[in-house]
């Protein structure tokens, strides 16, 4: 028998009148398709963590949810879980035998399905790092075959003024540039406006969000976090972010490891935050008009 700990009667011993006064319907459990990044709490233990794989194991389906400092623990498949404050049954996520096509892409627009992908325009999207040309792939990539947009490493804002001279922008070879940290008198605001005054007006624009690195871009949920935490500044910024997280941060290697964490867990632009989201898009529209 299976101890239902949500629909007992704790005042079954007080008698009938008691029982007519106080007895609250039960809460019922529904059911709940254990989804790859779904975040789960078991009832008995109290673990929370998100949904890594549903397999078999000794003959039964069990649930593999990894908790927001990358440990895994394996529970058995069906009551007993809360999501989102409601008690729920996971069941086995739902496959079918011929995949769906998606209707948008990731970035929330219309999918052409089997669009090839347009010749490169002369028109580029420079972004700082790896890190950005890899988010904005992942969320933009469709977009931007179908427009035949290329995006380009830039390797640092420092670097701007001179890649600028020599690509040579004109009015049919346009470039968007994504900047780390651009706000009001920051280095990065400055070597942007020296940049731009070397070459002609309406060729280049130069947009960028406020965060330190576009890790922050990602919005925290995804990765078990309330909030980005604050590094000191003297603190380099990445290793000082896994260090608070509880992951490994000795390497270089372990950076990498967590930025593809961190990477995996976007699925769609809703995992992004809005300050990135508008300036990648009229990063888009500019080069592509």
């Amino acid at each position: 028998m299976t101890d239902d700990r949500y629909g007992s009667d704790v005042l079954a011993g007080a008698g009938a009148t008691s029982r007519a006064a106080h007895h609250r319907a039960p809460r019922t459990s529904r059911e709940q398709p254990a989804e790859r990044g779904l975040v789960v709490e078991d009832v008995e233990t109290g673990w929370v963590g998100a949904v890594v794989r549903v397999e078999k194991s000794g003959g039964l389906h069990v649930v593999v949810l990894e908790d927001r400092r990358g440990r895994t623990r394996t529970f058995r498949l069906g009551p007993g879980f809360w999501v989102e404050g409601e008690p729920v049954v996971l069941t086995a996520p739902v496959t079918t035998r011929a995949p769906v096509r998606p209707t948008r892409t990731a970035s929330g627009s219309v999918a052409v399905p089997d669009a090839p992908a347009r010749v490169a325009r002369g028109s580029r999207i420079w972004v700082e790092g790896k890190h950005d040309a890899e988010l904005v792939e992942k969320v933009w990539g469709d977009d931007l075959r179908v427009e035949g947009v290329v995006v380009e490493l830039l390797d640092g804002v420092d670097n701007l003024a001179d890649a600028l001279r020599d690509f040579g922008p004109t009015a049919d070879r346009r470039v968007g540039v994504l900047v780390d940290h651009l706000v009001p008198g920051s280095k990065e605001s400055r070597l942007a406006a020296d940049a731009l005054r070397t070459v002609r007006a309406g060729t280049v624009r130069v947009l960028g969000h406020p965060y330190v690195d576009v890790w922050q871009a990602v919005r925290p949920e995804r990765i078990g976090l309330e909030a980005w935490p604050t590094i000191e500044r003297g603190t380099e910024w990445k290793r000082g972010i896994l260090r608070e997280l509880g992951w490994p941060a000795a390497e270089q290697a372990d950076v990498a490891r967590a930025w593809q964490r961190i990477l995996r867990s976007v699925r769609s632009y809703a995992d992004l935050e809005p300050s990135l989201l508008g300036r990648v898009e009229e990063l888009i529209d500019f080069v592509t008009a």
